[in-house]
């Protein structure tokens, strides 16, 4: 048998809340200055009028601050509210019956006059009752209007009384929350940096920016490539693991098991005799080094992001110091990693089901404390999936208490599912699958779940056409158009995006072997001298992308992506749009040619509607790569686009056209 309820006054129902994740199980991701919109289905039952109201404040506050949600249709309400401060936020729903508009609304339509002036009397005692609960100024306006409701004459002036747009204004400030409904549940919010929503990223490996490719590069020389990196428009700087890298079963080049005394390892055989996880490797420099180039870096407004790989190299202190951390084989040895039939003799995972699992927790915790002391705030992890979930809820929890600005990149290429989680967990940006979609119909699907489906809420993608570990083959045979089409279309559907550089823009397509996504003479195994002076080289496109996304908000952001219909299979047409400078509208329509080899042409169709352009207007589309400008008319325009050339167009839209001397077409 059903208890009774607590109080069965509150009539009022709240459910079906989005955003909401898991049923608040975990938080929403926003970045700083971002509005949250929330909506419900808020209703009651019989005819009564309601009213709700969102809930929200920064996580720790005692003042809940409140936005009036407006009725939408079909018990659908909606509100909106922005996060100002980076850090965690909370938001919640309450509702109550509203008995002055439920009056109002069933004053309207009467149409006895006795009735008329009857229930005139009982409004009055409405707006009594909300005077007794004002300040003096509202209670005198409020006093005066219920005297006119008792004082007036026919219905009609009763009723003009009743509507009266500043007795609404004033019944809402005041209004008597009876009975109120709360929504069962508060509700996380994870405020970021912008840096969480938009970031260009570039990886490099500071030991192969040394002179020449027998000597070993340092912090030193990486500064020297700063200012070319920023030039080029990105903002983030990833290294991969800058520790001290084992020698017991360190690989060779090519990822070969016997090494020689020159060959230098991966850097993700972390740890020797010179330290572990907090230490640098002595060939690239001191701690004082790696903060020097930490500020030179920040000085051009870049970020550096660390790689942290939870792995050992059987010369890593901890093997020594805590045996309890590694998992035995049979014969007693250490248990290396592997992946049958591959074997990775020179890294040693951690065992998490240790009994001592908490120091190890706590060890591992401040690892990232240690760096952050540095002045390091973002961090790559490297494949967070083989570790347990709960030390990750943990671990970002606390260091995101201490250091908000904090943000994790999740190195995971695996299920869903398993992505899905680590971003759930407090990941602030992911990696995809992007690098290995490539037909028309794998980007619009994949790209539609990202920018579209519900996970958008928590699952920020970072897209990259290629990484130290991935040469796709599309890369290794699609050639330098293949190079300008994956990083375009990275820059352009992802608000988050990087790639491996200076391989990227130095067309690096050969791979290890037939078959095989590992490059030949990998940086993962030996140092790499990159001649930047090339001719070929696609920096000056990359520039010009980085540039283009900075200058237009609706590249800055993944939820306005939309794609649209091309007659031809081998072209992808879609746009993004975003409110721009002056409150212009700021529409990008980009179309790519996913054939490598061969020009391809077709129609492309507009929704020009939804761009507020009428179905006859004529308007410009200019080209921000080429700087070509084509004035269109109607919503079917025809597009032909030679991969040699320029294998996209990023085009963008104007919907009037001031005078012909704009437009360099007429000459």
């Amino acid at each position: 048998m059903l208890e009774v309820s607590k109080d069965g006054r509150q009539r009022v129902i709240i459910e079906a809340v989005k955003p909401e994740v898991d049923c608040g199980r975990f938080p929403i991701k926003r970045v700083i200055g971002e509005i949250i919109e929330v909506e419900a289905a808020v209703f009651c039952d019989g005819h009564d009028r309601v009213r709700a109201m969102v809930r929200h404040r920064a996580a720790g506050s005692a003042e809940w601050q409140e936005a009036p949600m407006q009725p939408l249709v079909n018990d659908r309400w909606r509100a909106q509210f922005r996060v100002d401060r980076i850090g965690r936020h909370e938001y919640t729903l309450i509702a109550w019956l509203d008995h002055f508009r439920t009056w109002r609304h069933d004053l309207v339509r009467r149409e006895n006059e006795r009735d008329i002036l009857i229930a005139l009397k009982t409004g009055a005692m409405l707006v009594e009752a909300a005077a007794s609960r004002a300040n003096q100024d509202d209670r005198t306006s409020l006093l005066h209007y219920a005297e006119a409701l008792r004082d007036a004459v026919t219905g009609s002036e009763g009723c003009a009384i009743a509507v009266d747009p500043e007795l609404e204004r004033l019944m809402d400030r005041h209004a008597e929350r009876r009975h109120i409904t709360e929504y069962e549940r508060i509700l996380p919010v994870t405020v970021d940096p912008i840096r969480a929503r938009y970031s260009s990223w570039y990886e490099l490996f500071p030991r192969s920016c040394g002179p020449r490719e027998d000597v070993h590069g340092t912090f030193a020389d990486c500064e020297q490539r700063l200012p070319d990196i920023a030039r080029m428009g990105f903002d983030v700087v990833y290294l991969p693991p800058i520790h001290p890298i084992g020698r017991t079963f360190r690989k060779g080049r090519n990822n070969t098991l016997e090494a020689t005394p020159e060959d230098v390892g991966s850097p993700w055989a972390i740890g020797a005799s010179e330290g572990g996880h907090k230490a640098i490797h002595p060939q690239l420099g001191t701690q004082e080094d790696f903060r020097r180039f930490i500020e030179r870096a920040r000085a051009l407004d870049i970020d550096v992001a660390l790689d942290i790989a939870f792995q050992c190299a059987p010369d890593h202190p901890y093997v020594r110091e805590h045996p309890t951390w590694f998992r035995r084989r049979a014969d007693g040895t250490v248990q290396y990693a592997e992946n049958p039939p591959k074997k990775y003799q020179d890294i040693y995972p951690f065992d998490f089901e240790t009994e001592d699992w908490q120091d190890l927790w706590h060890e591992l915790k401040s690892v990232f404390t240690f760096w952050i002391e540095q002045g390091v705030r973002v961090f790559r992890v490297d494949n967070p999936h083989t570790k347990p979930f709960p030390m990750w809820e943990w671990l970002i929890t606390e260091i995101k208490k201490a250091h908000p600005e904090t943000i994790f990149l999740s190195e995971a290429f695996t299920r869903p599912s398993i992505m899905h989680r680590l971003a759930k967990l407090g990941f602030s940006q992911s990696y995809t699958y992007f690098t290995w979609r490539n037909t028309k119909h794998e980007l619009t699907d994949y790209l539609i779940e990202l920018a579209q489906h519900d996970s958008r809420e928590y699952f920020r993608p970072n897209l990259w056409p290629n990484t130290p570990d991935i040469l796709s083959e599309f890369l290794q045979y699609g050639g330098r158009s293949a190079f300008m089409l994956r990083v375009a279309l990275a820059a352009t559907m992802g608000a988050n995006y990087g790639l491996y550089g200076p391989a990227y823009e130095l067309l690096e397509h050969q791979a290890r072997e037939p078959g095989s996504e590992e490059y030949l003479d990998s940086e993962k195994y030996q140092l790499r001298h990159w001649d930047l002076s090339r001719p070929d080289s696609l920096a000056p496109f990359i520039t010009r992308l980085n540039r283009i996304r900075r200058d237009n908000p609706a590249l800055q952001r993944d939820w306005g992506l939309r794609f649209h219909p091309v007659d031809n299979d081998m072209l992808l047409c879609y746009s993004k749009s975003a409110e721009g400078l002056g409150g212009e509208e700021n529409i990008l329509i980009m179309v790519a040619n996913l054939d490598p080899h061969h020009a391809q042409s077709g129609w492309i169709e507009l929704p020009l509607d939804s761009f507020g352009i009428g179905a006859n207007d004529s308007y410009q589309a200019h080209d921000l790569l080429s700087d070509a400008r084509y004035l269109w008319q109607g919503p079917r325009n025809f597009v032909r686009l030679d991969p040699h050339a320029a294998p996209i167009h990023i085009l963008r839209l104007r919907r009037r056209l001031r005078s012909e001397r704009d437009f360099d077409y007429f000459q």
